[in-house]
């Protein structure tokens, strides 16, 4: 009777758990369907009803996730980190950048897989700790700037998550406002300048983009940094 029980109670907290990470990707949907457009946000209308907002936040807060589990991890944080740094910013509606809200990424904390965390220590320590060789990540987070890769309106699942940072890593290298190149000189967003070691594992920082691009930049191109636009991606 005993194995029957423990036995029930295993596959009840296995349910449970598929249960909110589902419920959670499901809801996440909703909320990027209906609040991001064209790669930016509605903070304005978020801010007038945040209450599903909140109510993802919340969630994320006791949701428990695995590194075994790495499509679902990933996924998990990569819709954690968006949400959060919308929540950063609807908390200090309305603001021009999230470099005008003091401690921004470094010191607000949020509760997201049962840790309490900033936005940094999510990126840097959650997320690129744990998967070093997982460049496509910085074309999938995005941090509230005009500089970040655009937002999508749909969450990231486990299902489809090596899609949609292929999708994403392939769009950003081959739009010409972020990869900016003239012959032979190329200018490239302070991403790779900031994240260097995650572009240069296995070659230069052109040996990376190249393996996204369908025009290649020229191996000997001369390369340096344009400033990156910290102005609020919003609609």
């Amino acid at each position: 009777m005993k194995k029957v029980t423990v036995f029930l109670l295993l596959v009840s907290i296995q349910f449970g758990f598929s249960q909110s990470t589902t419920d959670f990707f499901s809801k996440a949907d909703v909320f990027f369907k209906t609040y991001v457009a064209n790669g930016k946000v509605k903070y304005k209308e978020i801010k007038k009803d945040p209450a599903s907002l909140e109510a993802l936040i919340d969630m994320a807060a006791g949701i428990k996730v695995s590194k075994s589990k790495v499509s679902t991890y990933q996924a998990f944080y990569i819709n954690a980190y968006n949400l959060a740094v919308i929540k950063g910013i609807v908390d200090n509606y309305p603001t021009k950048s999230p470099l005008n809200v003091k401690g921004f990424f470094d010191k607000t904390t949020y509760t997201l897989g049962g840790v309490k965390t900033t936005l940094n220590d999510l990126e840097n320590k959650i997320l690129r700790k744990n998967f070093p060789n997982e460049a496509r990540f910085h074309f999938v987070l995005v941090c509230a700037g005009l500089g970040c890769p655009p937002i999508i309106n749909t969450a990231y699942k486990p299902s489809t998550l090596e899609a949609q940072l292929q999708r994403q890593t392939v769009k950003a290298l081959n739009n010409s406002s972020f990869i900016k190149v003239k012959g032979n000189k190329v200018q490239i967003s302070q991403i790779f300048e900031w994240y260097k070691e995650d572009f240069t594992r296995n070659g230069s920082e052109v040996d990376f983009i190249n393996k996204f691009r369908k025009e290649k930049i020229p191996a000997k191109a001369k390369v340096s940094y344009y400033t990156y636009n910290w102005n609020l991606n919003q609609i």
